[in-house]
């Protein structure tokens, strides 16, 4: 049996999942109503997900109607993937039901969907039972255990079609394959791998051949997304200091790799604009250990000249005291989709608005 790799991660966490989220809030007090910045980007906020233990990590289809995203029902203790209207509905299990699921995608033609899973693990039955047992010794003890992600090796990325029936394995090599997006012509996938022995930025065709690794630095590189052009990749990297992310981006040929954020905090869920120059991402400050850092959503404009990528300041976009975090557009940009525990409960759910750029865009 492989040695399974733990990732213990600073306050939320290096990698897109969202399990650390539940109860997740950095200032108790509470903020006057018209203090809030939310007004100048946000308007109809509502939420898209209940009836799971949490769910989060959405994404939309081509047409913008329906979503896909990942999601914890009380019987089970891993994530698994659902579609749903947009419009609303009753969500559709979309993977096997078994063993960890994560970071799912509909192709750019809406007849396919993406997605990781660790359902051909050998020894699930014990995977799932230490899972369980676990969790029910957590309850009865009252333990809240720093938040994990296991890159669990026996991840790979699947095929489905939009009944959840998988159509192909795209990554068999021995490690974690997992988060995966397709680039806009739906040639190419964008995913993280740990196959070289830490995780790092890949890309390979539709169909699993042709995989070139584009960064190769120590720690962790995950959470890629090709631009809408398809010349650049964004994603997120803990190099610079562990667990402690910061965004990058990358040419497509592994050239011109350029830091946007550069601080003592943790910068990830990078996502792309689909139709003017900006990058959204979830960010927060992680300078004074006294306090717990809130987790909100950034806006930054980007600007390529002459193969170099530059970025103004970035714009704050929430304010809640309420965790933030992994937003995604619409494909025509004008709403947003993201992660919050604003819920009765606080427990993580999928939140949508109508979006407005800053003004003078």
């Amino acid at each position: 049996m492989r040695k399974m790799k733990r990732y213990v991660v600073a306050f939320l966490g290096s990698v897109s999942l969202l399990a650390a989220l539940d109860g997740f809030a950095a200032d108790e007090s509470p903020k006057p109503e018209n203090a809030s910045i939310e007004g100048q980007f946000l308007q109809n906020v509502r939420q898209v997900t209940s009836g799971f233990v949490k769910a989060g990590e959405g994404y939309f289809s081509p047409d913008g109607t329906r979503i896909i995203y990942q999601a914890i029902r009380a019987e089970y203790p891993f994530y698994q993937i659902y579609t749903q209207p947009l419009a609303g509905g009753e969500p559709k299990l979309i993977s096997t039901g078994r063993g960890r699921t994560t970071c799912s995608y509909f192709s750019p033609d809406g007849k396919r969907l993406l997605f990781a899973s660790s359902h051909l693990d050998p020894n699930m039955d014990k995977t799932e039972a230490d899972a369980i047992r676990q969790a029910e010794e957590d309850r009865k003890s009252g333990t809240r255990r720093r938040y994990s992600w296991d890159f669990d090796p026996y991840i790979d990325i699947f095929e489905s079609d939009l009944d959840g029936k998988i159509i192909g394995q795209l990554t068999k090599a021995k490690g974690y394959d997992a988060e995966g997006a397709y680039s806009a012509d739906g040639k190419q996938i964008a995913f993280c791998s740990d196959r070289d022995g830490d995780p790092d930025i890949y890309l390979m065709n539709v169909d699993g051949s042709e995989v070139k690794q584009l960064t190769n630095a120590p720690g962790y590189d995950g959470g890629p997304f090709m631009s809408p052009n398809q010349k650049w990749i964004v994603f997120r990297s803990d190099r610079e200091k562990e667990h402690y992310l910061q965004i990058y981006v990358i040419g497509v040929d592994g050239k011109h790799e350029t830091a946007l954020t550069n601080s003592n905090g943790v910068h990830w869920a990078p996502y792309w604009h689909p139709t003017q120059p900006y990058i959204i991402w979830t960010g927060a400050d992680h300078s004074n250990p006294r306090a717990r850092p809130n987790y909100d959503l950034w806006l930054v404009r980007y600007e390529v000249k002459d193969g170099k990528f530059t970025t103004t300041e970035p714009t704050r976009i929430t304010d809640s005291i309420a965790a933030d975090v992994l937003p995604v557009f619409t494909p025509d940009g004008k709403q947003l989709m993201w992660t919050s525990t604003r819920t009765e409960d606080h427990s993580s759910q999928l939140f949508i608005a109508d979006f407005k750029l800053p003004s003078g865009s």
